[in-house]
């Protein structure tokens, strides 16, 4: 039941508390996963007090439990372990405070966080974090590298020596952060997202050395996952050794087997690079001067062509054969002129033979009646009729007698 207060009767802090401790009690015995990240074990103490965090949030509580149960562990509780506690939950009416009573505390074993592992690997991949068309190639020489890495690690150093041993100009942004244990998820992402926000990172690599699976277990995180794959940077996967492949790998836009691998793979090497561009140079070279003797050989070729060599001869060839052209025009015309002249001279022969002046030249005459017809019969003529006669020389008029 609800308690009942006003301003003017208020509860006392007792009623509140017990009516709290009350209520927590009904909640029965639970199993609660969780991953330790503080151990108090005072000598001579007959409690020992521990802190379970969640691992995928930022949510604690505190747990105890006695001496028997806490030694009952093996192999015996440390830091960063992940374990699954049998407890209470039970409120503290003199402190206020809210704890769970253990009463049996295991180890996780590894093959259920290698079976949890999988079955998320199962529902990242189904909602497309892994894919292959989602992931971004590595820009050819950034501007700044963001490294996110243990402090003071073997992994850092590999990664900055040989970054600038193949290209000392290389700027690098680093992010120091706790690599396994209960808040190794926390700074990660912090991190992760710190870099992503910097508008001169232009790739960022994520990198530790080996170690166990429950070492690396934070780079299989879902909330890490997902922010790896919220992000607008590139990112390179660099966890462990070759062997080691936890769900960072398949969700960051490029794996490396090693931090050195990542090294090799963010970055060119500057000798190389050198290289290339004296090969490209040479190249270059080569080809020009091949194109240049190609060209000079066809110019040398046109120039070795008549025309070019000598063309004042082309022309002069060319008079000649106009002057050919036109005597043999001239003489052409001179013929057909001759023969054109000799068939005028025979029509005209032949025109004046047949001509009737030409009969009359020899003595004939023509005889015409008063009208004008020619008289080819004596019946053509009456007796006294005046003719016209007309003869080479004239014409005159007689009479039929």
């Amino acid at each position: 039941m609800p308690l009942e207060s006003t301003a003017e009767q208020p509860l006392p802090v007792r009623t509140i508390a017990r009516g709290i401790g009350d209520w927590i009690s009904k909640l029965g015995r639970v199993w609660v996963e969780g991953q330790l990240t503080e151990i108090s074990r005072r000598p001579g103490a007959a409690t020992v007090f521990l802190t379970l965090r969640d691992p995928a949030a930022d949510v604690s509580l505190r747990v105890t439990c006695s001496k028997a149960v806490y030694d009952e562990v093996v192999p015996a509780l440390q830091q960063g372990a992940r374990v699954v506690v049998w407890a209470k939950p039970e409120f503290y009416l003199s402190r206020g405070t809210l704890s769970l009573a253990a009463y049996e505390i295991r180890h996780l074993g590894v093959g259920d966080l290698l079976a949890r592992v999988e079955r998320l690997k199962a529902l990242l991949a189904t909602e497309g974090l892994f894919a292959a068309e989602r992931k971004r190639r590595l820009p050819f020489l950034p501007d700044t590298v963001g490294l996110i890495c243990g402090r003071g690690s073997a992994a850092e150093h590999d990664v900055l020596e040989n970054a600038r041993r193949r290209w000392p100009a290389v700027a690098f942004s680093v992010k120091n952060v706790a690599v396994q244990g209960p808040y190794a998820v926390g700074e990660i992402t912090d991190a992760l997202r710190a870099l992503d926000r910097d508008p001169h990172v232009d790739v960022i690599v994520v990198t530790r050395g080996g170690g166990s699976v429950e070492d690396l277990l934070p780079f299989s995180d879902e909330s890490l996952c997902r922010a790896v794959f919220a992000c607008r940077t590139p990112v390179v996967s660099a966890i462990g050794h070759e062997q080691d492949a936890p769900l960072l790998d398949f969700v960051a836009d490029v794996r490396c087997s090693t931090p050195t691998d990542a090294a090799k793979r963010v970055v060119p090497d500057l000798g190389e690079e050198i290289s290339a561009i004296d090969g490209a140079r040479r190249r270059i070279r080569r080809a020009l001067t091949a194109l240049l003797d190609r060209e000079q050989r066809r110019l040398e070729t046109m120039r070795a062509r008549p025309v070019l060599a000598t063309p004042v001869g082309e022309i002069d060839r060319q008079s000649l054969a106009i002057a050919a052209q036109r005597d043999r025009a001239r003489r052409s015309l001179a013929h057909v002129l001759a023969a054109a002249g000799a068939d005028l001279t025979h029509t005209r022969a032949r025109v004046v033979a047949l001509s009737p002046a030409a009969t009359l030249d020899r003595g004939y005459a023509v005889v015409q009646t008063a009208g004008g017809a020619v008289v080819r019969a004596p019946e053509d003529v009456a007796t006294g009729e005046t003719m016209r006669v007309r003869v080479a020389a004239g014409d005159f008029t007689a009479v039929r007698s």
